[in-house]
């Protein structure tokens, strides 16, 4: 595969390619790694009804995050990338309760059974079998009521302080609360709710989802996080 790497216009610095899609939750996710960990990309914003050529080439599945390195090498899985990140500096120790079997397995349902759910309560016209209030019951009862379980007790999945499945998990969560705004501020998740509006309203938050022009051949490069040298 041809290595594609990107410079920093002024620094002349070689940095990885993200190719990335803002309101995509598996790009915030990665996002919010590499913001944390203050590791410099340069960020590929495209439209996902016209994927580039050059994201085809790096990652045949066409979906987003993929991460390029300079080596060459291509990681094309969100969580993979977060790991990635952390893995070249963790400041606030994310990646410490990463590998624990808990944390784990409430990824994988926020990855599998929660997102199920979730489009099925989003876009309910396109999934039938079941009504978007019984999708919106799926998705309380295999993720939400397990993290209100979790959040009564800590502030964060981390515990006193965030860790690398809450950021994985609230992105998720973000678009589940925006699907009925008013039904959630009534719901009885307290926790849960305190836990994702902190995590809306945070600088980390703000960096990650800093707005860039959609990416085209030959444009001058947009380095992230924001502020990035």
């Amino acid at each position: 595969m041809r290595a594609i790497m990107a410079g920093c216009s002024s620094c002349h610095t070689v940095l990885p390619i993200l190719y990335s899609f803002r309101r995509c939750p598996y790009a915030i996710r990665a996002r919010l790694a590499l913001c944390q960990a203050g590791v410099a990309v340069e960020l590929r914003e495209v439209a996902l009804s016209s994927k580039p050529a050059e994201l085809l080439e790096a990652s045949a599945a066409g979906t987003v995050p993929v991460l390029q390195i300079t080596s060459g090498q291509v990681i094309a899985q969100s969580l993979d990338i977060m790991r990635w990140a952390l893995g070249q500096r963790d400041p606030q120790g994310w990646l410490v309760h990463a590998d624990s079997s808990d944390h784990a397995a409430l990824i994988d349902t926020c990855d599998g059974a929660f997102k199920q759910a979730l489009d099925g309560y989003k876009y309910a016209e396109r999934h039938p079998q079941r009504s978007a209030h019984a999708w919106r019951d799926e998705a309380v009862r295999c993720l939400v009521a397990p993290l209100e379980g979790h959040l009564a007790e800590a502030p964060q999945l981390g515990g006193a302080r965030p860790c690398l499945t809450d950021a994985a998990i609230f992105p998720f969560v973000r678009q589940f609360a925006a699907v009925d705004a008013a039904w959630w501020a009534a719901s009885p998740w307290a926790a849960t709710r305190r836990w994702h509006d902190a995590w809306a309203g945070s600088a980390l938050m703000a960096a990650c989802m800093h707005k860039v022009p959609r990416w085209q051949p030959g444009a001058p490069p947009s380095v992230f996080p924001p502020g990035a040298p």
